[in-house]
């Protein structure tokens, strides 16, 4: 027998075992360029209809620029506080007293962008663009509408403000000024809000997130200079944090309105489109109502533990202002995949796809419970550290790292309930948590907290006992109310 040799074949032998090993090679090798290609269309943006791409790669390419967003807002929170912290206990309580009233006007703009994100990921969802950008327009319009009191009361009344919320005397003769450059032009934070809710309920999650990054990139970068003076810049203290705040969100703002006029890849506002359609602002408005409350119920309960607390000594306010921002700096990614879900629920339900749209929450909220896992790991042995990163007042410290231990006990439940709350505003069911946290919030947790903190006098231990049993308590309420379905059949 002969074996002739004939151009253009050839004869190739392959032993069993290293034909496995190449395929897995092979398979490891795509694998890495599956992660990567999609990492990069998830940074830079993409076209795809999350409504029938896979699942997981649909909660990836929304997840991974919504947590890069607020993870960059967090950053700047923490390197915002650092700087302040180093101007003593008094600025940072005027900080942390400045934003209760703050957080009541996030509650607002939380509110509306929670309906405005329903809507907008209802409409692509219905492939009706076109009413999706009246909707972005309309929504712009009632942002600038709301902020109007805000704007008044924080250039006329900070002293008062600050004084009504117990603010010592360091605070209200020079942390004023703080308190109205923060109020006076808050309107530019509820821009900020509502246009990147526009954005994500859209899907373009990756223009969110490089507004944010540009926004809070100037911040950081002004905050050392304004606050301690650099260079022929005069040191403006408290004030100076304000200021660079300002400047890096108004720019944020600007990228985001030139943005959404030349068009994202799943939305586009037109200048024609800037009127009043009182149809559609309506919508939004009755939409948000819920959204409003439930916000407004959330941070006015804070503004009540903010006040026991400074009935406790502006250490406990300081300690527990520093807390909070190294806590909304771990969250933020949790918040990231928990954006997620409210744009994959909307779309889906806007799609027809009910089940998808339940399914996207349950894996989402895999996912939250892991991470936050590893971050009460991370607060219950390293709390301490955490806090001495801040401020060198040791009270201050222990005050701080107390609350994060306490928080490391049960805080994989807010993983869940995150994900669950942001599961019913994607379906634009924003009442039934505002039913909750009236319950939870106000008639549980202020009372408890002011029962623990001053009747029993546990002090600053008594509120974060409260906020533990209370929270905890709500996420499983909320994850129970969730599995029953009603969210389904919700119109909007």
């Amino acid at each position: 027998m002969s074996l002739l040799y004939q151009p253009g074949f050839s004869i190739k032998v392959v032993f069993p075992g290293i034909m496995q090993d190449e395929t897995r090679i092979a398979q490891s090798s795509e694998a890495k360029q599956s992660v990567w290609s999609q990492l990069k269309a998830a940074i830079q943006g993409t076209d795809a209809d999350y409504t029938k791409i896979d699942l997981k790669k649909a909660i990836f390419l929304l997840a991974v620029p919504m947590i890069l967003e607020l993870v960059m807002e967090s950053t700047f929170a923490v390197v915002d506080i650092y700087f302040v912290g180093k101007l003593g206990s008094s600025a940072v309580a005027t900080v942390g007293l400045t934003e209760t009233y703050l957080f009541l006007l996030y509650s607002i703009a939380m509110g509306l962008s929670m309906a405005v994100t329903a809507i907008i990921a209802r409409r692509v969802g219905e492939n009706k663009k076109q009413e999706a950008g009246n909707s972005a327009v309309q929504s712009i319009l009632l942002a600038l509408l709301i902020a109007v009191p805000f704007t008044i009361a924080g250039i006329f009344f900070s002293k008062d403000l600050l004084g009504l919320m117990g603010g010592d005397q360091w605070a209200i003769e020079h942390g004023f000024r703080y308190t109205q450059w923060m109020l006076g032009s808050n309107f530019i934070i509820v821009l900020l809000f509502v246009i990147n809710a526009i954005f994500r309920g859209a899907g373009d999650a990756a223009i969110a997130m490089r507004v944010l990054w540009i926004a809070n990139g100037i911040n950081i970068i002004l905050d050392p200079m304004l606050i301690l003076g650099w260079g022929p810049i005069p040191a403006m203290g408290i004030q100076g944090a304000a200021i660079a705040t300002t400047i890096g969100r108004s720019v944020g703002v600007g990228v985001q309105l030139w943005t959404l006029v030349k068009g994202g890849k799943h939305i586009q506002a037109k200048l024609s489109q800037i009127k009043v359609d009182f149809e559609i602002l309506m919508n939004i408005v009755r939409t948000s109502l819920g959204g409003i409350g439930q916000m407004i119920v959330a941070m006015t309960s804070w503004i009540f533990l903010m006040r026991i607390l400074a009935d406790v000594g502006s250490e406990a306010v300081a300690g527990s202002t520093i807390a909070l921002r190294i806590m909304l700096f771990t969250l933020m990614p949790a918040w990231g995949l928990s954006n997620a879900a409210a744009t994959l629920v909307g779309q889906n339900l806007g799609a027809g796809q009910p089940d998808r749209a339940e399914s996207s929450v349950w894996k989402i909220g895999l996912y939250n419970m892991i991470f936050l896992i590893a971050v009460s790991v991370i607060y219950y042995f390293f709390n301490i550290q955490l806090m001495s990163i801040f401020t060198d007042n040791q009270n201050v410290i222990n005050i701080g790292a107390e609350w994060l231990r306490i928080l490391s006990y049960a805080y994989f439940i807010y993983g869940w309930w995150m994900v669950s709350v942001q599961a019913f505003n994607g379906s634009g069911d924003t009442r039934t948590p505002t039913k909750i946290n009236l319950v939870f919030f106000w008639l549980i947790q202020i009372p408890l907290s002011y029962w623990l903190a001053i009747t029993l006098d546990w002090q600053h231990s008594g509120v974060f006992w409260g906020v533990f049993f209370s929270e905890t308590a709500v996420g499983l309420f909320t994850l129970w109310l969730f599995k029953q379905g009603k969210w389904k059949k919700v119109e909007v």
